[in-house]
């Protein structure tokens, strides 16, 4: 089953926001992961996703992408599973100039 997520990203105050998306322990099975910029007045935003375990760290599927107004980034992850003592799923956006990003993310 399709997760949906509309993130909006980085206050004034700070220059990024990590939101996790699929915790360690879930058992959910993902194939594909898919991202929008949504931001309404033209703005790009800078995209990482990452997978992190305790005592084994962080590993990066995409790092800093610049994802342009209304482009969709589809990224496959195929045998990706979040299982009890596995990885978690993040994503991270980091605004560029003093805009707030907004994304769209589809995990299926």
């Amino acid at each position: 089953m399709a997760q949906y997520f509309n993130i909006t990203g980085a206050s004034s105050a700070a220059a990024e926001l990590t939101r996790e998306l699929l915790a360690p322990g879930g058992n959910i099975k993902v194939s594909k992961i898919s991202l929008t910029n949504i931001h309404a007045s033209g703005t790009k935003c800078t995209v990482d996703v990452y997978i992190e375990k305790k005592l084994t760290g962080k590993f990066y599927l995409l790092k800093s992408v610049e994802l342009p107004v209304g482009v969709t980034l589809e990224h496959d992850l195929t045998g990706f599973s979040n299982k009890t003592g596995g990885f978690g799923l993040y994503l991270k956006l980091t605004k560029s100039a003093s805009e707030t990003p907004s994304v769209d993310v589809i995990l299926s």
